[in-house]
């Protein structure tokens, strides 16, 4: 345990200094708002030597507590005294307008938030995250309604996170704190990892935004975004596109998309299926070249349909508008051009049914829980 008395050394006598020093702005009337919070609220997991005794406890409690008691604690040494007062100077640090306000107000009466985040950040850095950031991120999803949308929309890679919480809403976390979640069954760093980093992508984008009655701000991953930008305007000019425009405007887009989400198995396979010609590869080929039956390049490309349902749930209806829309203007020009990579491309992303699910000859293995069809197509992502 730490002493004090005439023999402290210097490096005790300014830590005890600090203490005052901060406690003096804490128990201010503005940081009244602070002090009914833990300590835990200012701590970040890439802190060492955190005084465990002290993190449950209040600012008010702590702060109202001699600094000698304090030191006295069982397992509370000079060091950890030390890491005490950081995290101290921390809160002091928090601007009290940073703090949100009850979640609760979002809902019942439209109060805004005051929220702001202390430092703005370049990247993500998981490390980083104390509950004081958490809490801002979550009330910038309550404050714009977005607790229904899929965790899964918004990190940027779907291959980095557990499958089986793609679709888990965020509102199954909003009304949870940091500690809270991590306690949670099957919650280990990984799955932490992907729900922090969906939280800090919305609130990057609309933490300063702010709110007019005829407007609103969709949120989109922005390579849906140029596939589904190109689709509108296809649906609403008469004529149909060339092979080249469909390819680079809505097919690349698409697949690249994929790229970044799924596998290098899963992404060779899907480009080799939209090959023209004959190179274009057949399921019984593929899985030749690839050494897996057909059963197992059937679940790969499922997987590729699971990602666009997260990606983009409302595009398989705009795919098959555009295939009625170029069908019907096809079938009325003498020469109709070749659209047999778009069919491709439409069955491939958004498959009329699970791929290999029945048929004498081929049967998929049974699916997982988590590899379940997804349910139906979800609204857009629409910040109010």
């Amino acid at each position: 345990m730490m002493k004090l008395g005439l023999a402290s050394s210097v490096e005790e006598l300014q830590v005890i200094s600090r203490f005052e020093s901060v406690r003096k702005i804490l128990l201010s009337d503005r940081y009244a708002v602070h002090r009914d919070k833990p300590l835990a609220y200012w701590a970040l997991p890439s802190d060492r030597r955190l005084p465990l005794a002290f993190l449950n406890r209040t600012l008010d409690d702590l702060l109202h507590t001699r600094f000698a008691e304090l030191s006295e604690t069982p397992g509370i040494g000079q060091k950890k005294m030390c890491s005490f007062v950081q995290l101290l100077a921390r809160a002091a640090d928090t601007d009290p307008s940073e703090l949100p306000v009850d979640f609760a107000c979002f809902r019942e009466n439209g109060r805004e938030s005051a929220a702001r985040e202390a430092a703005q950040r370049n990247g993500f850095d998981p490390a980083g995250v104390s509950e004081v950031l958490w809490s801002q991120w979550r009330a910038s999803v309550v404050k714009h309604r977005l607790e229904g949308e899929a965790v899964g929309r918004f990190v940027s890679s779907l291959r980095n996170m557990t499958r089986v919480i793609w679709n888990a809403p965020l509102g199954e976390y909003t009304g949870r704190t940091l500690a809270e979640i991590r306690e949670m069954k099957t919650h280990g760093e990984k799955r932490v990892r992907a729900i922090l980093e969906a939280f800090h992508s919305i609130h990057t984008l609309v933490a300063e935004m702010g709110a007019l009655d005829h407007l609103i701000v969709r949120i989109v991953p922005r390579l849906i975004d140029r596939a589904e930008a190109w689709i509108g305007a296809a649906l609403q000019t008469p004529g149909v596109p060339n092979q080249t425009e469909i390819l680079e405007r809505l097919i690349r887009p698409l697949l690249e998309q994929v790229r970044i989400d799924a596998t290098r198995q899963i992404a060779n396979l899907a480009e080799s299926r939209l090959a023209t010609g004959e190179s274009a590869t057949s399921v019984r080929q593929a899985a030749r070249a690839m050494g897996l039956t057909r059963a197992r390049v059937y679940q790969l490309l499922n997987e590729i349909n699971d990602i666009m349902m997260v990606r983009w749930p409302t595009g398989r209806h705009l795919m098959y508008e555009l295939r009625e829309k170029l069908r019907a203007e096809a079938a009325e020009m003498a020469d109709p051009p070749d659209f047999s990579q778009f069919e491709a491309a439409v069955e491939l992303f958004y498959p009329g049914s699970r791929r290999g699910a029945a048929g004498p000859l081929e049967r998929a293995p049974a699916a997982e829980p988590e590899d379940e069809e997804p349910g139906p197509v979800q609204k857009e992502v629409l910040v109010r």
